[in-house]
């Protein structure tokens, strides 16, 4: 397979995990064959990585072949998590979101309008008002089939549409689309020899406080730093610290439907806080 997608012979081989191949090159070159999730989802990664890297911010593994199936990336060289990298990080993000997008919802340039975030499906439909964008692509699609596999009782449904309702007075002030990692929690971010490496985005334009957002929910190595390096070079609008849980809620909707009632309980959990406000 990778000797296919990348047009080099393959000197070795060493499985990872079921979805993941380390695979030796002849030139002792050393790649990851990664399977998709689900139908287009390597042709969906394989957009999201090329349109990161064409931003000129974080680094990203390059993308040396795809199929509809599976993808073939560099092998991310191993390191230990350190302020500085997490400085530099936080100035890099700052810089990948504002590359921008041509709207909320944006795909990346060739990638499908049907994505995926993990092994949930996520829709790319482009939109100009955030927090109507949010509320009928990012929140209510999880709280509908989470209901419809009984994770939500339809009352704890309607306190997500109580949050939607209100977001236009709870989302900050407007900001333009920003080129989002898309599901940006500690898993994807890599600690390489001296800076942080991203994988596995589900890349679209959103606004920027998703993906930090996403790094408060699922926590990161020296979080502190990267967010004073993030700040250092693009501040956030006053009140963001509120927001967290507006943001959020994406991913742990997402969760609900993957993982069952606990991610329910603590999206619901936060809903009401949001209310509260």
């Amino acid at each position: 397979m990778a000797a296919r997608l990348t047009g080099r012979a393959v000197r070795a081989v060493r499985p990872l995990s079921g979805a993941l191949t380390e695979v030796t090159l002849d030139d002792g070159h050393t790649v990851v064959v990664k399977r998709g999730d689900g139908p287009g989802a390597a042709r969906a990664e394989t957009a999201g990585l090329r349109w990161l890297t064409a931003a000129g911010a974080v680094a990203v593994p390059t993308v040396h072949g795809d199929d509809p199936h599976r993808l073939v990336i560099d092998r991310v060289p191993p390191g230990r998590p350190g302020a500085e990298a997490a400085l530099r990080f936080g100035r890099d993000l700052a810089a990948l979101h504002a590359a921008g997008a041509p709207a909320f919802g944006a795909p990346p340039p060739g990638g499908p309008q049907d994505a995926y975030i993990g092994r949930a499906p996520m829709r790319n439909v482009p939109g100009t008002d955030w927090p109507l964008w949010y509320a009928e692509h990012r929140v209510l699609p999880y709280v509908r089939l989470a209901a419809d596999a009984g994770t939500l009782r339809s009352t704890e449904a309607a306190l997500f549409e109580r949050v939607c309702e209100r977001l236009p007075d709870l989302a900050g002030p407007a900001e333009p689309p920003a080129r989002l990692h898309g599901d940006l929690w500690n898993g994807n971010v890599l600690w390489g020899p001296d800076q942080v490496w991203l994988i596995d985005p589900a890349a679209h334009g959103g606004h920027r406080e998703t993906d930090l957002a996403m790094l408060h929910l699922f926590g990161c190595p020296h979080l502190d730093q990267v967010r004073e390096g993030y700040h250092r070079a693009a501040p956030l609008a006053d009140g963001w610290a509120d927001r967290v849980g507006l943001h959020q809620l994406f991913p742990l909707l997402v969760h609900a439907v993957l993982f069952g009632r606990g991610y329910a309980r603590q999206a619901l959990s936060t809903a009401k806080a949001a209310l509260e406000r």
